[in-house]
C-alpha cells in the first residue's frame, strides 16, 4: 500500500507523507507474484500488441522514420505513454537494460514524432486532411473529443516516471516542449478551452514538480475553472454532452458525480493535485464532497464505478445493477487514483479504506493470472452466457480501444 501511496505522491506533506515506491519491495506473498507477472509477462505483452497494432509505428510514420497510413483511433497515443509510464515504474524497482534500450528506441520515435512547436498527436501529422472520426477538423478544434489533450497528460506523467526512474530526459524535453505550448495557446492570455477527456491536469502538475516550472500547474488549475463556463462553453452542447464530461456547472459548484465515469474521476483527482499545487483549497474542499455523494449513493461494494453501458457512465443515485454494471477498470484505476489523493491531504482512514477494497475488488479482476487477458466492464453477476465484456463473455487479450490493459500495466508497476 505504501508502494502505491508514492507513486502518485503530492506536494503537500501533511498530514500524510508518500514514501518513495522504489524503496519499497514485495516479495512473496499475494502482491508478489502479481507484480512480477505484471513486470515479467503484462509488460512486454503490452508491447507486443502495441506494436501488432500499429500504436508503436504511428510514431515512426508521423516522424518520417517509416512510411504508411495512421492505424488506429485517435487517442491510441496514450496507451503508448502509459506504457512507458509502466516499463518506467517496473525499471524503478528492478533494472532492465533490455528494456530501457527498447524505450529509447520507441522515445527516439516519438521526439522524431512532435512537431516543431511542440505540437504531438500523431494522427493529425501523419495525414491532417484524413482524421479519425472525433479528432477534429484542425488542431484543438474539438477538444471535447479529440483526446489531443488527454493523449498529452500520459506523455507528461510517463515522461516524469522515466526520468525518474533512469535519470534521462530524453522524454521529458519532449514533454516540456508540449506543455510550452499548451502554456501558449491555452494560458492566461490564450484561449478559453478544457479537455474533454479529463487526465490533462494530473499530468501537469506532475511535470510541474519534476520540472519547477509552476506554469504548468496554473494551467492545470485554469482548465478547471473555465470547465462548466459559458466562456468556455463549446458549440452547440446540450445539456447531456456537458454532463457526459462534467461540464454542467464549474467544478467548484458541482455536487454530484455525473457522466463517464472514468473521466469524472480523472476531474477529481485532478482538483486534488491542483489543490495540493497551488494552494487553493476549494478544489480539495470540492473533490471531497462529491467523493462523499459517490460513496452514499453511486459506488459499487466492489470499488467500481459506473452503472451505465451507455456513456461508460454513472447512473442516477442508487442505480448499481449487477449483472449489467459497466464498472471499467479505468474507472477503479481513477477511483484509486481518487482516494490516495484525498488521502494524502487529509490523512483520513476512510479514503484509504475505499482505496483498498477498489484494489483488491474493482481494480484487480481486471487482469488475469496470466497477465494476457482482460476484462475491460466487471459486473458483478453474469449468467455464464450473456457477453458482458465488450462482446465477449469472459476476459480478452485485447481490445481496439485498449486504454484498461496499459492502464493495468502503469498502475500495478506503481
Amino acid at each position: 500500500m505504501i508502494g502505491l501511496l508514492c507513486a502518485c505522491g503530492l506536494l503537500i506533506q501533511q498530514p500524510a507523507q508518500a514514501v518513495s515506491f522504489e524503496r519499497v519491495r514485495f516479495e512473496g506473498g499475494f502482491w508478489g507474484p502479481r507484480l512480477e507477472i505484471n513486470r515479467r509477462v503484462t509488460i512486454p505483452y503490452d508491447f507486443a500488441k502495441c506494436t501488432e497494432t500499429g500504436r508503436l509505428a504511428n510514431f515512426a510514420v508521423a516522424g518520417g522514420l517509416l512510411e504508411g497510413e495512421h492505424r488506429g483511433q485517435r487517442y491510441d497515443d496514450s496507451d503508448v505513454y502509459k506504457l512507458i509510464e509502466g516499463a518506467s515504474y517496473a525499471m524503478a524497482t528492478a533494472p532492465d537494460p533490455a528494456l530501457e534500450a527498447q524505450l529509447d528506441e520507441l522515445i527516439a520515435w516519438i521526439a522524431a514524432a512532435q512537431e516543431d512547436d511542440g505540437y504531438l498527436y500523431t494522427a493529425r501529422t501523419i495525414d491532417p486532411a484524413r482524421m479519425p472520426g472525433g479528432a477534429g477538423e484542425a488542431r484543438w478544434s474539438f477538444l471535447i473529443e479529440s483526446h489531443e489533450l488527454y493523449c498529452l497528460g500520459h506523455l507528461f506523467e510517463a515522461a516524469v516516471a522515466h526520468h525518474a526512474a533512469t535519470g534521462k530526459v530524453s522524454l521529458l524535453q519532449v514533454a516540456v516542449k508540449a506543455a510550452n505550448l499548451l502554456v501558449e495557446v491555452f494560458g492566461p492570455s490564450g484561449r478559453a478551452g478544457w479537455p474533454g477527456h479529463e487526465e490533462v491536469e494530473i499530468g501537469l502538475v506532475k511535470l510541474a514538480r519534476a520540472t519547477g516550472n509552476d506554469e504548468y500547474a496554473a494551467l492545470a488549475r485554469r482548465f478547471l475553472l473555465l470547465r462548466g463556463t459559458k466562456e468556455a462553453e463549446p458549440p452547440d452542447m446540450n445539456d447531456t454532452w456537458l454532463r457526459y464530461v462534467q461540464a454542467h456547472a464549474p467544478v467548484l459548484e458541482q455536487t454530484e458525480a455525473v457522466g463517464h465515469a472514468v473521466r469524472a474521476g480523472y476531474l477529481y483527482a485532478g482538483m486534488a493535485d491542483v489543490a495540493a499545487a497551488t494552494g487553493d483549497a476549494r478544489f480539495l474542499s470540492a473533490s471531497a464532497r462529491l467523493w462523499e455523494e459517490v460513496v452514499a449513493r453511486k459506488l459499487y461494494l466492489t470499488g467500481g464505478l459506473g452503472a451505465r453501458a451507455q456513456g461508460e457512465a454513472f447512473g442516477e443515485a442508487y442505480e448499481l445493477p449487477n449483472a449489467t454494471a459497466y464498472a471499467e477498470t479505468c474507472a477503479a484505476v481513477a477511483n484509486l487514483l481518487w482516494n490516495q489523493r484525498l488521502f494524502v491531504a487529509s490523512g483520513e482512514a476512510k479514503y484509504l479504506h475505499l482505496l483498498e477494497r477498489t484494489l483488491m475488488n474493482g481494480f484487480l479482476s481486471g487482469v488475469s493470472f496470466s497477465g494476457t487477458e482482460f476484462f475491460y466492464t466487471n459486473p458483478l453477476a453474469s449468467d455464464g452466457k450473456t457477453a458482458v465484456n465488450r462482446g465477449s463473455l469472459g476476459r480478452q487479450p485485447w481490445f481496439d480501444c485498449s486504454c484498461c490493459p496499459t492502464n493495468d500495466v502503469r498502475f500495478l508497476a506503481s
